[in-house]
């Protein structure tokens, strides 16, 4: 028995070492090129930045930045929340799209490879330059115009939406619901990766096991909660904590849309290095508790 607790002591230190090696050129990377500029902003956010012909000289000055930030700027704290809610709403719109779609492309039928790729294109074409393409195409905006047009206006969201509010049935809910599905396209260009992820931990599921619960009477639904959730419990972490990391890089984020303001049109870098540093420890504070929430509910297996 000792013998055996030995051996499996040993393969699970194989393992992480074999985890830090592979995360080892991040690291490396991190330390050589990120650290040093990190607690240079970090520096920044307590000083008052004077520019000169050739000179950069930072002037201690306390926390006056960051209170300037809470409670003089009229548009930050508001951001904040906004952008913090839309992305609570947004992360777990993706997570269940992700993962029903993978639920759909781990069934066996004709043409799965082609429809996979499918759904892997929104990762490619997410990437800069296409991203790029999509957004100050003419072509595309001219076609939008066009449907915009011919559609006169008709949205059957809209009229759905009109129609609850009419009658009261959870109007603040709903509106939301109703953003999600407006925003459909965004939803399904964010979702590559972690469809990914998900189907990938889809595939590790033994077949057995399946059909040794249909043998006892259990349904597809009562398998999707007792097998396939269990199983797969552990990439709903690592999707959410993707995701959220994500959300927060998107070029619609009206924060760093704020502080690039700040920082290049008003040439404010202490202020805007104070707002970037409250920004990000918001949303590590997020991570961190949501991570705390979620890992209660992973299954953890050999």
């Amino acid at each position: 028995m000792k013998k055996q607790k030995n051996k499996l002591a040993g393969l699970q230190k194989r393992k992480a070492i074999s985890g830090y090696l592979f995360i080892s050129p991040f690291i490396l990377g991190f330390l050589v090129f990120m650290f040093k500029p990190l607690m240079q902003s970090l520096w920044m956010s307590f000083c008052n930045v004077e520019l000169g012909a050739a000179s950069f000289n930072p002037v201690f000055q306390g926390i006056d930045n960051y209170i300037y930030a809470f409670t003089v700027d009229p548009e930050y704290n508001r951001l904040l929340v906004e952008e913090i809610t839309r992305m609570m709403i947004y992360s777990l719109a993706i997570i269940v799209f992700s993962f029903f779609v993978a639920l759909i492309l781990n069934q066996k039928f004709k043409g799965r490879a082609l429809v996979r790729a499918i759904f892997f294109l929104p990762v490619i074409l997410s990437s800069g330059v296409i991203l790029g393409l999509e957004t100050d195409n003419q072509l595309m905006a001219a076609l939008e115009q066009t449907i915009e047009q011919t559609a006169s206006n008709v949205s059957i969201t809209a009229a759905l939406e009109n129609i609850l509010r009419t009658a009261g049935v959870g109007v603040r809910a709903f509106e939301k619901v109703f953003e999600i599905i407006d925003n459909i396209y965004d939803v399904a260009i964010a979702s590559g990766i972690q469809i990914i992820i998900f189907l990938s931990g889809l595939q590790t599921i033994s077949s057995s096991m399946y059909e040794a619960a249909e043998i006892e009477g259990c349904t597809k639904w009562e398998s999707l909660w007792k097998i396939t959730f269990p199983m797969i419990s552990s990439l709903f972490l690592v999707n959410w904590i993707y995701t959220v990391i994500d959300f927060c890089m998107r070029s619609d984020n009206e924060v760093i849309e704020k502080i690039q303001d700040v920082m290049i049109s008003q040439m404010k870098y202490g202020l805007a290095s104070a707002m970037s540093w409250v920004y990000f420890v918001l949303i590590l504070a997020f991570i961190g508790l949501s991570s705390v929430i979620i890992s209660r509910g992973v299954y953890y297996y050999d």
